[in-house]
């Protein structure tokens, strides 16, 4: 079985996380700057929020076209990784409207935790159905990203109960790390 309907079907939940995200905020109820002040958070955790579902859009489309064959495992896979996915709405809400509170700064980073670790379980499983000298088996040979990721994760979130902006730094640094295209995809599979 090929990837394109998954990949297509994916394509949709993340559109409509991304949907969801930008209509849980709220319009302020003033017409000048000074009354966005107070939405600042929210809109701040929404942009790392998009930015986080853009860097998964984009590396699931480069992992499923290194993916020739696909099977039932890959697409639970999948759909674990969408199930993670679809909680950014609530926990990015969350984060803003408490400006950023040790709790829901906490599970924002479990949250982007579990997602990294589904998107793991996800690439294991496209390489397991199509071997460790696929395109994307070569790939993950070296993944420093892959592997840095929920380690800094599992430091952020009990970081967050001691000081909240070191957990959001780190959130930031770990989408700074995959914001850069990885070009080792593209390279494999255009020599």
């Amino acid at each position: 079985m090929g990837s394109g309907r998954l990949e297509a079907f994916s394509d949709g939940v993340i559109a409509i996380i991304i949907t969801i995200m930008v209509l849980e905020m709220k319009v302020p109820h003033g017409a000048t700057l000074a009354d966005l002040a107070p939405l600042l958070p929210v809109l701040l955790s929404y942009l790392l929020s998009f930015i986080y579902v853009a860097i998964y859009w984009n590396n699931h489309h480069h992992t499923l076209h290194a993916t020739d064959i696909i099977d039932a495992r890959v697409m639970w896979a999948n759909m674990h990784l969408l199930f993670w996915l679809s909680l950014f709405p609530f926990v990015t809400g969350w984060m803003g409207e408490n400006h950023f509170k040790p709790v829901p700064t906490a599970l924002y980073g479990f949250v982007l935790m579990m997602a990294a670790f589904a998107f793991a379980l996800l690439q294991r499983a496209i390489v397991a159905r199509n071997g460790a000298d696929s395109k994307l088996g070569i790939v993950l040979r070296r993944d420093f990203a892959g592997i840095a990721s929920p380690i800094l994760y599992l430091i952020a979130i009990p970081m967050a109960f001691y000081n909240q902006w070191i957990s959001d730094a780190l959130y930031v640094f770990v989408a700074t790390l995959w914001i850069i295209p990885d070009k080792r995809i593209e390279r494999n599979m255009n020599p």
